[in-house]
């Protein structure tokens, strides 16, 4: 089970605030203050999260580069 010190570790050692890594992982950045915070259980499962986010992490943010590229040429 992952602790929360770890949670903040990873988070920074990986360059995310707890707004990008929410982001990334589908939930609010609040969430993620209170996983890291311990005023809420983090999920058994998050630490398979966060390795798919370190494997694939460069490929999840171009995507996010492309996609603000596309809607500031719309507006």
């Amino acid at each position: 089970m992952m602790k929360p010190l770890d949670l903040v570790k990873w988070r920074k050692k990986n360059g995310y605030s707890q707004g990008k890594l929410g982001k990334a992982l589908g939930v609010a950045p609040l969430t993620i203050y209170r996983w890291e915070k311990a005023m809420r259980e983090i999920p058994h499962f998050l630490h398979l999260a966060l390795k798919y986010l370190e494997l694939k992490g460069g490929e999840i943010e171009a995507e996010d580069k492309r996609k603000s590229k596309v809607r500031k040429k719309t507006v």
